[in-house]
């Protein structure tokens, strides 16, 4: 049964059109999916389904006695009580047991009038069957996890979304629209709310969506936006991608052939009049259709074309953290955290939003106090993304903020125009001139991408980089960092990326605690504490991955060391403190040049003993490591 229906739907805001003669059917029941490139116009679906926006032309209807709710992508910041707001969802109920409870306030408090106002009020209550009302709020709050006192101001992104997701269901719709409803939330919140919605009996789902995990647990079909027309695709994401490259394989073979028809007409168009012996109408109309075509036709966006600019190489070790711990109001946010990170390490950080994640990336490139110690390595050249994106500035425009005033950048020792080099990032010379305050949230991500991988790295810091990107780009950012020789600590909610991309990851338990695990997301599920049968998945790969990771963590028996090695043991300490002494006093001479000026042999030879003091360090600490270890039968 179609609950939506969208027959020939036409709408354009003064460019392309947005949907071009766009059909779409939403039967009862489905969780569809809209995915496509930002700015295609997916919002503007929604929207038009909504009601809020009307077509140009065509037909949208939904079918007779059928609600729809939209749970929009922009988190409010407003404040208020937690139950009104989910309230406000049930309409003129809503603001009608709002006034009575004001006037029942008041009338306590000897204001007769109000105690008058409040007949009034009940007798309409009773009408709209408002007295209901409150106990719907209190029970979809109950089963959300809210407390109906809060005040929306102060919970995070992730609790926010849940008081608009209660709103939006408060009045039991037939259709759920959301746009992007993983934006800034944290995965337990991501994955609550993928059981929330699959729990949902009779709901029918259209959802916006880049999380790509989301995605293939959620959707029983995908539906494309495609510079302007919806296409359909059976099944989830993952089968939705091998679709997807039949059809652009189809679509290409098509428009070679095309090309060359129209080419052969254009060659015998420009023949003389001898040469086409006689003029033939038909096939000179039949040559101006084919022009025609090729004007309006529309070929898919290009992809962004991105490649990080490496710089020498760091050292193998890049930080030695002991001990780190930081307080926020008295709060410990991160205790006593150890580990190390070696050159070519890739680490993904996870837990809830607010537990530290951003705060121990500051701390440990040395950007805020904290207690303990961070050893850096040499040689570190650090690119950072910033979830905030503070290092644009909103009113300047693409340009002046990506190559900060020049016309021409440096990529990998080429010298490009910076209108050149920001098509590689899909924005035109027009859209480069454009205020990024004028630009999309996915525009202003693709920006700071430009930016970020014009600055020659060998390690790069990434806090919530997919946010807003779609997925074609989310999937050429993950090509980029598999290939990326130097070192990268992400911050990431998207499961998918975080298993594409990772080595490692660090678990942030909400307390002060911080546990690594081998591998990615799906790795770190198989490995934590108390996992049950019930939860480990029955795929090959992640058994192994668990059998091996399990194999690397069995603890040892607890072992009394040898003369030699308790001996050892005790000098390693003086031992490294000598060679990081010799280390810093060395790398103080080499700072500023003047060294290989006046005794460049000198000062070569002190640039290779660095070299030997970073490997011997390095030797020296797994070392010490080792010997420890033992000690402790770990």
């Amino acid at each position: 049964m179609a609950y939506i229906t969208l027959r020939d739907v036409q709408l354009a805001f003064g460019g392309p059109a947005l949907l071009d003669g766009a059909n779409f059917v939403l039967e009862r029941g489905e969780r569809v999916c809209l995915i496509g490139r930002n700015g295609e116009g997916k919002s503007t679906l929604l929207k038009l389904i909504e009601g809020s926006l009307l077509p140009d032309r065509g037909e949208v209807s939904i079918q007779n006695g059928l609600t729809v709710s939209m749970l929009a992508q922009d988190v409010p910041m407003d404040s208020g009580k937690v139950a009104d707001i989910v309230a406000d969802g049930a309409g003129e109920a809503a603001t009608v047991l709002k006034e009575y409870h004001e006037a029942s306030d008041a009338c306590v408090l000897g204001d007769m009038e109000a105690c008058d106002r409040m007949g009034h009020l009940q007798h309409k209550l009773d009408q709209l069957d408002g007295w209901a009302l409150e106990n719907k709020v209190n029970t979809i709050l109950g089963k959300m996890g809210l407390d109906p006192h809060a005040d929306l101001a102060d919970l995070s992104g992730g609790r926010k979304r849940r008081v608009l997701l209660a709103r939006a269901l408060l009045t039991q719709p037939d259709i759920l629209l959301l746009d992007e409803p993983t934006n800034h939330l944290d995965v337990e919140s991501i994955e609550w709310l993928e059981k929330f919605l699959l729990e949902q009996n009779n709901l029918t789902l259209l959802f916006i969506s880049h999380d790509r995990s989301f995605v293939d647990r959620l959707a029983t079909r995908i539906v494309e936006l495609d510079r302007g027309i919806l296409r359909s695709y059976e099944g989830n994401y993952s089968r939705y991608l091998d679709l997807k490259a039949q059809q652009l394989e189809a679509e290409e073979k098509q428009n070679a052939l095309f090309e060359k028809k129209l080419a052969e007409e254009e060659a015998w168009i420009r023949q003389g009049i001898k040469a086409r012996r006689t003029r033939n109408e038909g096939r000179v109309r039949a040559l101006k259709a084919l022009r025609e075509e090729s004007k309006a036709r529309r070929f898919q966006q290009g992809k962004v074309n991105m490649g990080v600019q490496d710089a020498q190489r760091s050292g193998k070790l890049v930080f030695d953290i002991e001990n780190l711990s930081v307080s926020y109001d008295a709060k410990p946010l991160i205790q006593d955290f150890s580990a190390m990170v070696m050159r070519g390490d890739r680490i993904g950080l996870v837990g809830d939003n607010g537990v530290g994640k951003t705060t121990l990336i500051k701390a440990i490139l040395g950007e805020i106090p904290h207690e303990g110690t961070v050893k850096t390595g040499t040689q570190l050249d650090v690119a950072y993304f910033d979830q905030l994106r503070n290092q644009l500035d909103l009113e300047k425009s693409v340009m002046a903020n990506v190559s900060e005033g020049s016309d021409f950048v440096d990529v990998n020792g080429q010298r490009r125009h910076i209108y050149s080099y920001l098509q590689d990032f899909l924005f035109s010379p027009e859209r480069a001139r454009t205020p990024v305050k004028a630009l999309s949230g996915g525009e202003r991500n693709r920006v700071l991408l430009a930016k970020l991988l014009l600055k020659p790295s060998n390690l790069i810091v990434m806090d919530e980089p997919t946010n807003d990107l779609d997925m074609v780009t989310l999937e050429l950012l993950e090509e980029m960092l598999a290939d990326y020789k130097g070192t990268l600590l992400l911050i990431s909610h998207d499961r998918a990326f975080m298993d594409n991309v990772v080595t490692s990851t660090w678990v942030f338990d909400g307390k002060g605690g911080i546990e690594e695990y081998v591998g990615g997301y799906q790795d770190y599920l198989l490995q934590r504490p108390n996992q049950t049968v019930v939860d480990q998945k029955s795929d090959v790969k992640k058994a192994q991955s668990k059998a091996e990771a399990n194999k690397a963590v069995a603890p040892a028996k607890k072992v009394k060391l040898s003369f030699k090695d308790q001996r050892e043991l005790e000098q390693l300490p003086a031992e490294i403190e000598n060679l990081e002494t010799e280390q810093s006093e060395l790398s103080n001479k080499l700072a500023d040049g003047s060294w290989f000026v006046k005794d460049a042999a000198a000062a070569t030879q002190a640039s290779q003993r660095l070299s030997e003091i970073e490997e011997q360090l390095l030797e020296k600490l797994e070392r010490w490591d080792a010997l420890e270890n033992l000690t402790k039968g770990l």
